[in-house]
């Protein structure tokens, strides 16, 4: 039976119990414990059941309950206190206003936060308004919503925010969850940006077998806290996106995530005739290749439409990972069509001011669509841009003349950016080396692809009991304070009884947990009595506990420690009570056959060698199974094949809680102070032979276990207190909390891609896009005249044999066709000659131009270099482009060598 008419009921809350819908509708309540605290006391069970929705709790909860917490005065006073730190949060000076606005002189009105790196500044409201902030707090869930200043927007195909929003499927939404959060906490005007699926990533159910399957609950969005975006009359702010003989529409739902807004589209709505329309968004990462790129279509294009509709107007446009890079396309098109401006006049904008952070380290984990499937649905595009076909498939290709290729999103998103990233130093060589096809004769280490390496939420992730205890020993900042704060010196002086008793706790509740989850997870299947009551007796609270938890891809290689049963099993269940338990959690995706196959081989490894109190895998791994897992687990194994593993949060999330990590070095981890602060897993040796590496890196790992993990752990004292355990936590915590947070890590997004890039979008587009075409211009210019240029002669004062530190003159005669010396960057390329003759790395030094020679007409250049050590040293000469608005002379993929 159809309804004739729908209504969305909201909680009815006693007045005086009004602070809850607003504490309940802002995210902040995740990473604010006392909030968190008070949601869990209004109802602890209806808590936990809920998955933590206080917008569900509120819905559901008896109108008794509510009148009984009305009249407790000790609730309304710590409401009151959630309610005032939210008002707070809101109104405080931040890291972003000191960066972009801060002249100095105290404010009224705003509360400056502690922290000595911050400087006030003089209006709050007036300067609030110009970094895109609305200042005070809202009477409605709506809370403050960016202005059409300076803002950011983040394109991601998933966000990891809360256990009660499940619109994730692993690290990468996390991440992105995590990037909005200090985001928010940093003052950051930023807005993200994604799709609201209605089944969103899968439960994980184990059968009897131990084989992982599939449901898919359907998502309840109005009993989520989410706001329907919508226009002043009421009704509901809508876009439309072209496919292919049709409009598909969506509507525009808002996370608010402290002071940064999350839109998010949804096509589930009545306006689609086609039931496949609906299911654009509905299940994360689900369906097949045209589901993908209907997805991806509405992610990019969508979003940017979104946004339009909002009345945002972004300075800066961040595409986490490659699934957003179609924005690209729509911004091209609106500059064209609605500002007039020519393709390549537009493309010098979009590019000016994009941003692509790539997240795979390796070709297959990048979206790839067929020639022709791209042509159909997005060939208009090329159209509009008046680019033949293979022209416009180029802008996807790394090889543009290889007209069977298909079109890469990643090498879209970084054609079209002005800054690229990896998310770890090692990675960030990784991808020099899979793109630098794309900058053809540039050495691969200046690759303009650098890395900025990822980060956790430190308020996030930290056990709340481990933060009270910062927050005693080392104040409220530690959540955010850099590397060099001399706070971080105060980790030494927590006394160990109390770093230990409080993780000893933590280890526990995991314990009660994993014991809790197991039997429920065994009754919802129909298990016998016994299995169930086997349930409640794994774990032991106070064994060494082995923490492994991420996706169950292949190369994360999650069987490695099970590689010698007999060797592991003696680890296991060592005598003297120097025993191991591990603790193990992940999905692997529905398609992916091979990592479930993992999952089953586990479970039949627990079952056959009788290990069922001493290993256990937790059904259904969410955030909320993660953050137990990485504050009550005593060591965090990762065993990745290197160099696969891009980055590897949970590790970082794990030292932040005191652990001690045990992993391959790859990812975050091969950056990390891995002797301190855990132990290596071999020494970032690169095998030809993976089941040789398997064989080693497993010996490695088992020879780790016996000879220095388990014998540290159980080293007690008179006090049973494991002092040099202990030490190697707070070097954990000194060494790796104030860097692998995200609060570094957006400082360094603001500092060198979204501030840059935000500049040169307002460069760019003044005086009516005068600039950018300019640029524009003078890139045709480049490209009509670029192979002309001629090396005419090269004079180098000194013969083959020199000195060290020997200055040495070097004179070169160019001819520059058309151009002028503005035009081109000439440089002198030195350094070691290696065994193939070739100069490895380079150092470039600048040329000087001298003028015309009267003779020839050539242009001559000229520099002085030496040479620091000794050896077979080479030289060479290279030309680039060179103009003020390129933000890297590697913009255009131009380099001329000396032959």
């Amino acid at each position: 039976m159809q309804p004739i008419r729908t209504f969305n009921v909201t909680p009815s809350l006693p007045p005086r119990l009004e602070p809850l819908r607003q504490l309940a509708y802002n995210l902040h309540w995740d990473w604010n414990v006392d909030t968190k605290d008070l949601f869990r006391r209004l109802d602890r069970d209806l808590w936990e059941s809920s998955r933590h929705n206080p917008v569900l709790m509120l819905g559901t909860i008896s109108q008794t309950r509510l009148q009984e917490v009305a009249e407790d005065e000790g609730f309304i006073a710590q409401m009151e206190r959630a309610a005032q730190q939210l008002e707070d949060y809101h109104h405080r000076l931040t890291w972003y206003h000191k960066q972009r606005k801060g002249v100095g002189g105290k404010v009224s009105g705003l509360r400056e936060e502690d922290d000595s790196s911050q400087s006030p500044i003089q209006n709050p409201k007036s300067s609030l308004a110009k970094v895109g902030i609305v200042t005070g707090t809202a009477k409605t869930p709506t809370e403050r919503k960016i202005q059409n200043s300076e803002c950011y927007v983040y394109f991601s195909m998933e966000f990891g925010l809360a256990d009660c929003l499940p619109i994730y499927s692993g690290g990468l939404g996390v991440l992105a969850g995590d990037h909005l959060k200090s985001a928010s906490d940093l003052g950051l005007p930023l807005a993200g940006v994604g799709l609201l699926y209605q089944e969103g990533y899968f439960s994980q159910f184990l059968n009897a077998d131990g084989w992982q399957s599939e449901h898919y609950p359907i998502n309840d969005f109005y009993n989520m806290p989410l706001h329907l975006e919508r226009h002043p009359d009421g009704t509901e702010i809508r876009i439309e996106v072209d496919y292919p003989d049709r409009k598909v529409y969506a509507r525009i739902w808002r996370i608010q995530v402290g002071t940064v807004p999350l839109y998010l589209l949804d096509t589930n709505i009545e306006a689609n005739a086609s039931p496949y329309d609906h299911d654009i968004t509905d299940r994360l990462y689900g369906g097949d290749i045209d589901m993908r790129i209907h997805q991806e279509m509405m992610l990019g294009i969508g979003g940017v439409r979104a946004l339009t509709a909002l009345g945002l107007k972004p300075t800066a446009y961040h595409m986490n990972e490659g699934h957003a890079a179609f924005l690209s396309l729509e911004r091209i098109r609106v500059l064209m069509q609605e500002e007039g401006l020519s393709y390549t006049q537009a493309s010098a904008v979009v590019k000016s001011s994009s941003i692509f952070t790539t997240h795979t380290p390796v070709p297959a984990g990048i979206d790839l669509f067929p020639p022709d499937k791209m042509m159909y649905y997005l060939g208009d595009y090329g159209d509009v841009f008046g680019l033949l076909r293979e022209e416009f498939l180029a802008l996807g290709r790394e090889n543009t003349g290889d007209f069977t290729s298909p079109f890469s999103m990643a090498i879209l998103a970084i054609k079209m950016a002005t800054f690229i990233n990896g998310v770890a130093q090692l990675h960030g060589v990784v991808s020099r080396s899979m793109f630098k096809s794309l900058w053809p004769g540039l050495p691969v280490e200046e690759v303009p692809i650098t890395a900025i390496t990822n980060g956790v939420h430190a308020r996030s992730c930290v056990s709340p009991v481990i933060q009270s205890l910062y927050d005693r020993y080392l104040g409220p900042r530690w959540e955010r304070a850099p590397v060099s704060d001399p706070l971080w010196e105060r980790v030494s002086s927590m006394p160990d009884e109390e770093l230990w008793r409080y993780h000893e706790r933590c280890r526990a509740e995991m314990v009660v947990f994993v014991r809790d989850r197991l039997a429920q997870k065994l009754r919802d299947r129909g298990a016998s009595p016994v299995e169930i009551a086997q349930a409640s007796e794994v774990l032991d609270p106070g064994v060494l506990t082995i923490g492994f938890a991420r996706r169950f891809a292949t190369y994360k290689r999650a069987t490695l420690w099970m590689r010698d049963v007999d060797r592991i099993k003696r680890i296991l269940l060592a005598n003297k009570g120097r025993k191991v338990q591990f603790v193990i959690a992940g999905k692997a995706h529905p398609m992916d056959i091979p990592g479930k196959e993992l999952i089953r081989a586990i479970n039949h490894f627990i079952r056959e060698q009788g290990l069922i109190r001493n290993v256990v895998f937790i059904p259904d791994y969410d955030l909320h199974v993660g953050r137990l897992m990485v504050a009550g687990c005593d060591v965090w194994l990762n065993t990745p094949r290197r160099p696969r593993e891009a980055s590897g949060t949970s590790g970082m999330k794990a030292s932040m809680n005191g652990l001690l990590n045990l992993s391959v070095l790859d990812g975050w981890w091969d950056e990390a102070d891995y002797v301190r602060t855990g132990w290596p897993i071999g020494h970032g040796e690169d095998y030809d032979n993976p089941n040789y590496q398997d064989e080693v890196e497993a010996n490695s790992l088992y020879e780790l276990l016996e000879q220095e993990v388990v014998p540290l752990f159980y080293n007690r004292d008179n006090e049973d207190i494991p002092r040099g355990w202990v030490s190697k936590m707070k070097d954990a915590i000194r060494l790796n909390c104030p860097f692998f947070n995200t609060a570094r890590m957006v400082r360094e997004y603001g500092m060198r891609a979204y501030f840059p890039a935000s500049d040169r979008y307002f460069k760019m587009t003044a005086a009516q896009y005068a600039p950018a075409k300019e640029l524009a211009d003078w890139k045709n210019k480049i490209f009509d005249q670029w192979y002309n240029i001629k090396i005419e002669n090269i004079d180098v004062s000194e013969g083959t044999q020199i000195l060290v530190n020997q200055t040495i003159s070097v004179k070169a005669r160019i001819d520059l066709a058309l151009l002028t010396p503005d035009d081109l960057q000439v440089e002198l390329y030195t350094g070691l000659v290696n065994a193939n003759g070739d100069i490895v790395k380079g150092v470039p030094t600048t040329m000087e131009y001298q003028g015309q020679d009267p003779q020839s007409a050539t242009s001559i250049y000229t520099s002085n270099i030496t040479y620091t050590s000794s050896g077979l040293q080479g030289i060479s000469l290279r030309i680039l482009p060179k103009h003020e608005y390129l933000s890297s002379s590697y913009d255009l993929g131009l380099i001329l060598w000396a032959q």
